[in-house]
């Protein structure tokens, strides 16, 4: 599938309208089962193409990041989803898009800048595959690079709760309060906008790994049960 056929697959008037739809569920999902609390909803830009980067703990981040603006959100997935046409256009109403597992990342990377030069905003999660615990460690440098390429700020997510609700390893979701915490954007600098010079890319995904440090220290802070100090009288 090109570049055109993947972003276009799914743009047809009853796919955004079954987005619409999916999100409004999601939506009632998450603050009834998950009570989940957004902060910063006014970081998200509400034109343009933007990467929305957040701290990835659980199956369930994807849900929670659709949440956080009416816009379809685009995503990845591998091509395999898009091999039933029903499934295909299920995803793709839902803002994926297929890359191919086991190619090289470049077409992955290139397909993602597609989409942000499209004007869509498109969720990438910097630490990769899931993670546990409470540190942010060093992120891949996709997040960045795409953002750079395309020129378009990145911005950054905390969740906290969301290991709680289903942790890695887990089939089923369990009821756990969740917080969302929303940075300011990182405005990227894209150079020529050619090319992105790796020491920019290093730098700059440093940058954002300091940043969804402190917005999930302060998502997970959230959520943590409030001790109630006892009267000493």
């Amino acid at each position: 599938m090109s570049d055109v056929e993947s972003f276009l697959a799914g743009e047809g008037l009853g796919s955004k309208a079954f987005y619409r739809l999916a999100r409004i569920i999601i939506n009632f999902l998450c603050r009834v089962f998950w009570r989940v609390r957004v902060t910063g909803r006014e970081n998200i830009p509400l034109t343009g193409a933007f990467v929305l980067a957040p701290v990835h703990r659980s199956n369930i981040d994807t849900m929670l990041a659709c949440t956080v603006t009416p816009r379809r959100m685009r995503y990845m997935g591998k091509d395999s989803l898009w091999k039933n046409s029903f499934t295909g256009w299920l995803f793709s109403a839902l803002g994926g898009f297929p890359v191919t597992r086991g190619t090289a990342d470049r077409e992955a990377l290139r397909r993602c800048v597609y989409v942000l030069q499209s004007g869509q905003p498109l969720v990438m999660f910097p630490e990769g595959e899931r993670k546990s615990g409470a540190v942010v460690e060093k992120l891949f440098d996709g997040a960045v690079y795409v953002a750079m390429k395309a020129d378009v700020p990145i911005i950054p997510v905390g969740i906290g709760g969301s290991e709680a609700a289903m942790p890695k390893g887990a089939k089923m979701v369990r009821p756990a309060r969740c917080a969302m915490v929303i940075g300011k954007p990182i405005i990227v600098d894209s150079g020529d906008g050619s090319r992105a010079a790796r020491s920019s890319v290093k730098a700059m995904s440093e940058e954002l790994q300091l940043s969804l440090q402190d917005l999930l220290d302060v998502a997970q802070k959230s959520v943590e049960p409030r001790r109630v100090k006892r009267s000493t009288k």
